[in-house]
């Protein structure tokens, strides 16, 4: 009895400091996963705070900088900001469309602008925001006319899409109808004779004269003689209508 009681008392103070160092295991476990779990949140919370004061910033700049061109973007052009960018070369001279194999494409893309996403390698007015087509910004618009000819250029060479393109014809043409750009016609050398009244193809119309009943308006109009199978086949298929001679 009493060897059994000893074997216990032993088992006993065996196994309890290994119980006690196991609750302590689990307990730090236990703390660490909760130090774990809070901070990402607070991780979170700080980039989440940072981006959206970065994103406001942002927002705020491009909203400043939308509002000062919209209402007159013939300003931009004048600005230092595009100097430095563009110098005193066009929007489109320094742009290459990034494409496969050494032959570029035969047209330009459809659009640069899907919704809220932006291909890469816009075009040159999509790529810069501060570009904006509108018929009272000339400068913009003389970059893509030929001061040769007169004529737009053509978007395969600008590289600007073909959405753009018909933004640029329209604002061209109302351009034009406003006075503000110039439009070259080309001189046509004609001949007088083509548009005189001297010759009998173009002769006036003789002024009426009093004649008898009988008499035709035209002289040379009596001697022309109809032919008589036709004058024949006319008269069968309107005999109906015709009066009976007397």
């Amino acid at each position: 009895m009493a060897a059994s009681l000893q074997r216990i008392g032993t088992v006993i103070c065996r196994t309890f400091p290994v119980i006690l160092q196991r609750n302590l295991q689990r307990q730090r476990i236990r703390d660490w996963k909760i130090t774990l779990s809070a901070a990402p949140v607070l991780r979170v919370n700080f980039c989440s705070s940072s981006a959206e004061s970065t994103d406001s910033a942002e927002s705020t700049d491009s909203a400043e900088t939308l509002s000062r061109y919209a209402d007159r973007p013939w300003e931009y052009l004048e600005s230092e900001e595009y100097i430095e960018r563009y110098g005193s070369k066009p929007v489109w001279s320094n742009y290459r469309r990034n494409h496969k194999g050494g032959v570029p494409p035969q047209k330009t893309r459809k659009t640069c602008i899907r919704g809220d996403k932006i291909c890469a390698n816009a075009c040159p007015i999509c790529r810069d925001p501060n570009v904006i087509i509108h018929y009272k910004n000339v400068n913009l618009l003389q970059q893509f006319i030929s001061p040769q000819t007169g004529m737009v250029y053509d978007p395969t060479r600008t590289g600007v899409c073909i959405k753009q393109q018909k933004l640029l014809n329209k604002a061209i043409d109302t351009a034009r109808d406003h006075g503000l750009l110039s439009v070259q016609l080309p001189h046509v050398d004609y001949s007088k004779e083509d548009y005189s009244n001297t010759h009998g193809a173009v002769a006036p119309t003789p002024a009426p004269f009093s004649f008898s009943s009988g008499e035709l308006w035209y002289s040379w109009y009596g001697g022309i003689k109809p032919d008589e199978r036709e004058l024949a086949r006319v008269k069968r298929i309107y005999k109906d209508y015709l009066k009976p001679d007397v």
